[in-house]
């Protein structure tokens, strides 16, 4: 008698439960679907939320800055003209825009810093995969382009006027120099890093010589490779200014380079500061715009960054 009350409850325990995993599976459907909208809505964040975390931090560094600047200024820690007043760098952006002059020096400077970037990156990227691929070549060009790295960019500009004079091959010939070694070494170095386990799995689904270069080596060395691009670019930038310092003529135009030292020439510290606040504001906007959407793009097609 109490085996076969047990067996019913038992039987209306598993009839009853059978009908609760359909309430369940309901329930969970319903769940699943508010976490989609959720997610959805997750990935379109509010602008509040995007200028809160990446847009009001920078304003507020900026206005750190400007505030101590002016604190610097009204306490004469210097003389007047040694550290000018933000309102006297405000003005100099004022005359600099009616003169038409203000973007006519970053475009002189940018173009050229792109041009040859793009140049040092054509010969930058075979040289580095011919230097890690060819042991006899790694032994024989390897340690000459880790020495041209360390060089100073700034010693390539008197030769460089020696040889070619004053006027723009000059200035690409010392981006070229300072450039080239550091994208090479760059992919150098993500190639040494590729796990060998790709490589024999490549070679197993038939990807030798070029074509296992193409779909096996330079993707998988994507990451040091870029980093050898950022720091490529930070050489092609830097040896640009020395060179647009150093070298001047009516030829060459005025680029933010030649602006600096026009404002050292006429003893005019704002025009210095300003030179210096455009060439940093081009450094971080080139990294903004084209280096770190890359980086981004690098980390999250491998799965290292979750986008938000």
């Amino acid at each position: 008698m109490a085996s076969t009350e047990t067996s019913a409850v038992e039987d209306g325990g598993v009839t009853k439960g059978g009908a609760g995993d359909g309430g369940g599976d309901l329930a969970g459907l319903e769940a699943g679907l508010d976490a989609l909208e959720t997610t959805d809505r997750a990935g379109r964040p509010a602008f509040r939320k995007t200028f809160m975390e990446k847009i009001f931090p920078p304003i507020v560094a900026v206005a750190l800055v400007l505030v101590v600047w002016q604190v610097l200024v009204w306490a004469e820690v210097t003389d007047s003209y040694k550290l000018p007043a933000p309102s006297a760098v405000w003005d100099e952006v004022q005359d600099a825009w009616l003169q038409g002059t203000l973007l006519e020096y970053i475009w002189t400077s940018v173009s050229r810093g792109l041009l040859g970037f793009l140049m040092a990156l054509a010969i930058g990227t075979p040289l580095g995969l011919l230097v890690a691929r060819v042991k006899f070549v790694r032994a024989a060009i390897g340690p000459i382009l880790s020495g041209l790295q360390s060089l100073p960019s700034v010693a390539w500009v008197p030769p460089a006027v020696l040889w070619l004079g004053l006027n723009d091959s000059m200035m690409y010939a010392v981006i070229l120099l300072g450039a080239v070694p550091s994208i090479a070494n760059g992919l150098v170095s993500g190639v040494d890093q590729v796990p060998p386990l790709f490589l024999r799995a490549g070679r197993t689904m038939g990807a030798t010589g070029l074509r296992g270069t193409w779909h096996i080596v330079v993707p998988a060395a994507l990451p040091g490779y870029l980093a050898g691009l950022k720091q490529g670019w930070a050489f092609s930038w830097r040896s640009l200014m020395a060179a647009e310092i150093i070298a001047s003529s009516p030829d060459l135009g005025v680029g933010l380079g030649q602006l600096l030292e026009n404002g050292r020439t006429a003893n005019s510290m704002p025009m210095v500061f300003l030179a210096i606040l455009l060439i940093l504001i081009v450094g971080i906007a080139i990294d903004l715009l084209i280096f770190s959407p890359l980086e981004r793009w690098v980390l999250r097609s491998r799965g290292l960054l979750v986008k938000s």
